[in-house]
């Protein structure tokens, strides 16, 4: 049993039939559920605030607060708060891609409503 405060875990990985999480401290957990069980309980449990992950690719959720960069083209993703810690995860051309526009989606309703 983990108790934490959802919004400093940074990203989950996938780990078959488990799924690791790390935290902003450093510190990480497993927990015996995958991913899309993962996805689904934060969804349940978290209602609208569960829009602050989002599944990248096969093998991520991510907080979407830590996003610093989307390097498509050198396949990286960097998570950070900018002070304290940076975390590098490898992805697909196509799962960044996925990202950066929604992202820009986002975005672009933000603006488009005063």
């Amino acid at each position: 049993m983990f108790r934490v405060d959802i919004s400093k875990i940074v990203y989950f990985e996938a780990d078959g039939n488990y799924t690791k999480f790390v935290m902003c401290n450093g510190l990480e957990g497993v927990v015996c559920t995958n991913l899309t069980q993962m996805k689904n309980i934060l969804s349940e449990r978290l209602g609208e605030t569960a829009g602050m992950f989002a599944r990248i690719g096969k093998s991520y959720i991510i907080n979407l607060r830590y996003v610093f960069q989307i390097a498509i083209l050198r396949q990286r993703l960097v998570l950070s708060d900018g002070v304290s810690f940076t975390y590098q995860l490898a992805l697909s051309k196509d799962a960044l891609r996925g990202l950066r526009e929604l992202y820009i989606h986002s975005f672009s309703q933000k603006t488009d409503h005063p």
